[in-house]
């Protein structure tokens, strides 16, 4: 309820820019400008974790862009999601256009067409979905997947990770401590291996920090696909030990979502080979192309470093 209002009144009357603070507007043009003006670029962090993807970043996460997204997460600006969504989808196009996947892939192919891209976003926890009332990342990919479409590109999103436990609050954590915080948090909720085989996948987020999310993402993947995935990363995926589901599910943001399962299945404790199920199931290979963010530290967009 919190969050339909919300989307109500931010259309009918747009507060401020969340970059700049310009009254009468959701975004003004020179925020829009930072935030998607720039080019997209590989971004790596330092260190990189193990199991990192291939990342691609729309802008810098600095100044406007910074305020932008903290607006949109953490003060409620969801009509944000717009332009933060196209600035994600530039980043997924440009995370493809590199991957160059060979076209004998053994992703299996619907029928009628190629297969759609599967944006897959990193979801937040259980406890700040409430707070917020919503999952940024989700409603940002969204936004991605419908600016991908209008541009002929087929893409759905799937959400289909959840959390396996709770973690702690990242903020204030070094790139090690983020690490263990997340190590066998995610899974791929019950019947999402089989999803995910539809298509090439691009994991998701709003902002990359140190790359720990993204890589717990690949991680979680690879272990629902039984191991038959064809990953773009630049390290050994770690393994991590198994605990059992603390998360019950989200917020349903969009029926457009490919989301597995219903509230009431996830709601409560199960035991750890539920949440893993479908793993090995698949009829054909898990194809982890690339990750994408809106935006990456700035530091990051520096891969070049000796």
């Amino acid at each position: 309820m919190r969050g339909w209002w919300q989307d109500v009144t931010d259309l009918v009357l747009p507060g401020e820019c969340g970059g700049c603070g310009v009254p009468r507007t959701v975004l003004c043009a020179r925020c829009r400008a930072v935030l998607g003006g720039g080019a997209v670029r590989r971004v790596r962090p330092v260190p990189e974790p193990p199991g990192l993807p291939v990342v691609h970043a729309a802008a810098r996460y600095a100044d406007e862009v910074r305020a932008t997204l903290l607006a949109h997460k953490e003060r409620g600006a969801l009509a944000l999601a717009g332009p933060l969504g196209v600035a994600l989808a530039e980043a997924v196009r440009a995370g493809l256009r590199d991957a160059r996947a060979p076209a004998g892939s053994a992703v299996a192919r619907p029928r009628g067409g190629r297969a759609p891209v599967l944006l897959v976003p990193v979801p937040s926890g259980r406890r700040a979905v409430r707070a917020r009332g919503h999952d940024p990342a989700r409603r940002i990919a969204l936004a991605a997947a419908g600016e991908l479409r209008r541009r002929g590109l087929p893409a759905r999103v799937a959400g289909v990770l959840r959390q396996r436990r709770a973690v702690a609050d990242q903020s204030g954590l070094n790139s090690q401590q983020r690490l263990a915080n997340l190590a066998g948090a995610l899974a791929v909720a019950p019947g999402g291996a089989r999803l995910l085989s539809g298509g090439p996948v691009v994991l998701v987020d709003d902002v990359m920090t140190t790359g720990a999310s993204l890589a717990e993402a690949a991680r979680a993947v690879r272990a629902a696909s039984g191991g038959r995935t064809a990953f773009g990363v630049t390290g050994p995926i770690p393994n991590a030990s198994w605990t059992s589901a603390v998360y019950a599910g989200e917020t349903w943001e969009s029926r457009e979502e490919q989301n597995v399962g219903s509230r009431r299945e996830r709601t409560g404790r199960r035991p750890a080979r539920q949440v893993n199920a479908g793993a090995g199931d698949i009829g054909g290979v898990v194809e982890v192309v690339c990750a994408a963010v809106v935006a990456a530290t700035p530091d990051s967009f520096e891969i070049n470093r000796n």
